[in-house]
């Protein structure tokens, strides 16, 4: 917005002018206060940038909302603050003005619907008598849903030790320029990366982890987009990164009848423990897929778990693992089983 003011420049301790300006806030990314456009004639060390400390902006319940969700901007400043601006990029005017709440030190911007016009960069800066403050560092609000989602994938397994590598992969169809990494629970994208092309068309990114340490178990989820867009794709199904040997037992695997079977027959894996396990995991040794997941039943004080597998199929030949856990810490497993040997062998009868 445009406005005429009249400015003294004895605040800033300069024995200057007073002079009647047009004044015109609008963003730079490369100042660090609002810029004046003026008409007058006071000298320009009138304008200098704002010189209170800069707010801290942050958005709740975070910075990556979907479609048709609320979300509320928060600038938060210094004491005594008159009034709160919100700006967002592209925008020649303030976004928005408000008042500080009763504490007098923050104020909030209520999004009652995220939808692609309020996606973008925002920075926020405050107001006091006769001087204002420098701009926030940037809030990038992003709205996801804006295209199909892509596909996440751990290799060789979302199953690692502590110590491991492994690669994350994310991968559409869709020819997206870039790729998001999104840990459950943070606020921030875990990584960015530019897109490759992937070997059977489309575009992917891979996103290497490793050494792998207990802060990164836990769930996962991937975004494509486009470059200087701030919006996204809508998520990828979760991907739960799974460490072993953090619980101290060893469940055992056994199969019922054997381990050798047609295909059609019936068979189940049985994972047991005499620990106390609530939740047993079935992971099958170069599958990208999740594990089998089954909470345990107490028999004879024993724990276990039964994974049926019926009909038979060829693609259920392979060696298979079991883990215990605990349902309190779901990403924390037990030492593996022995391995189990499953051939498919003969005709369908």
């Amino acid at each position: 917005h445009t406005l005429s003011v009249c400015l003294s420049c004895g605040h800033r301790g300069l024995t200057l002018c007073t002079a009647r300006v047009r004044e015109t806030r609008h963003h730079d990314p490369h100042l660090h206060g609002p810029a004046l456009s003026r008409e007058g004639l006071c000298p320009s060390l009138c304008f200098l940038p704002g010189t209170l400390p800069k707010p801290t902006i942050w958005a709740e319940p975070g910075s990556v909302m979907p479609w048709g969700t609320p979300v509320t901007i928060w600038c938060q400043g210094g004491q005594e603050a008159q009034e709160y601006h919100l700006h967002k990029e592209g925008d020649s005017w303030n976004w928005d003005t408000q008042k500080p709440l009763e504490s007098g030190d923050k104020a909030n911007f209520s999004i009652t619907h995220m939808t692609d016009g309020y996606a973008g960069r925002y920075h926020c800066d405050y107001e006091r008598p006769n001087d204002w403050s420098e701009y926030s560092d940037p809030l990038e609000l992003v709205v996801t849903g804006s295209h199909g989602q892509p596909s996440l994938s751990a290799l060789p397994s979302p199953v690692v030790t502590s110590g491991g590598n492994m690669t994350l992969q994310c991968a559409s169809r869709t020819g997206f320029h870039r790729f998001v990494l999104m840990k459950e629970g943070e606020r921030q994208p875990s990584w960015i990366l530019d897109s490759q092309a992937a070997p059977r068309g489309g575009t992917q990114a891979l996103f290497p982890v490793g050494p792998v340490t207990p802060s990164l178990r836990g769930r996962y989820t991937c975004y494509g987009g486009h470059t200087l867009s701030s919006e996204w794709s809508a998520p990828s199904d979760p991907l739960d990164i799974l460490l072993t040997g953090q619980l101290p037992y060893t469940p055992s695997l056994l199969v019922q009848p054997g381990p050798t079977v047609a295909p059609g027959e019936n068979v189940t894996l049985l994972c047991q423990s005499w620990s106390s396990v609530d939740t047993f995991l079935l992971s099958k040794e170069g599958a990208t897929d999740p594990p089998l997941r089954l909470r345990s039943k107490s028999r004879a004080g024993q724990h276990q778990a039964e994974f049926p597998m019926s009909p038979v199929t060829s693609a259920h030949g392979g060696t298979y693992n079991c883990y215990g856990s605990s349902s309190t810490s779901p990403y924390l497993l037990s030492q593996p089983s022995d391995p189990l040997e499953l051939l498919v062998s003969g005709e369908s009868r």
